[in-house]
């Protein structure tokens, strides 16, 4: 199994000051020199389960690892300063060329063994999506044709479920 937090493996000095830190693996790096303190939390991710206008849900195989060739919610990380709902509506333009309208919270997935947490919205698409450089096939998939022995994560087929429920 991979490590929960990678970036922290190897830090042995202080970003700040260069001196020797306390480091709380997997969450934190403290400084006793300086007073510098870093936690490290799992980054949120925003996705939408867009359907077209004949209730089909749009899924994407993904280009890149992790899950590459599986078939995908699309979605990716919140950044800095931005709104989730903004961040869903973002990736889905940037990973499908596709404007969706958001709906409802389908659901907030994590476990404590991932590096993130997955906000979910149902929504629909406001146009055709397309293939793109992380997207190398888009289907739009009836709730009894989903491909579920080839999604590319849990949190795919949980979300799947509570939006069909």
């Amino acid at each position: 199994m991979s490590s929960l937090n990678p970036a922290l493996e190897d830090v042995r000095h202080c970003p700040r000051c260069a001196a020797a830190v306390e480091v709380r693996f997997p969450r934190s790096v403290h400084c006793r020199a300086c007073g510098y303190v870093a936690f490290y939390n799992p980054k949120p991710v925003a996705c939408a389960l867009a359907t077209d206008g004949d209730g089909r849900i749009i899924l994407h195989r993904r280009a890149f690892d992790p899950g590459a060739g599986r078939w995908s919610m699309p979605g990716g990380f919140v950044d800095l300063g931005e709104r989730v709902e903004d961040a869903v509506r973002r990736e889905v333009r940037e990973e499908l060329e596709l404007e969706i309208e958001l709906g409802r919270l389908v659901g907030v997935y994590s476990r404590a063994d991932d590096r993130v947490v997955l906000i979910v919205y149902a929504a629909r698409a406001l146009g055709t999506p397309r293939p793109t450089a992380e997207a190398t096939e888009v289907r739009a998939f009836a709730p009894d044709a989903i491909p579920w022995d080839e999604l590319a994560f849990w949190s795919d087929a949980q979300a799947l479920r509570d939006l069909l429920g």
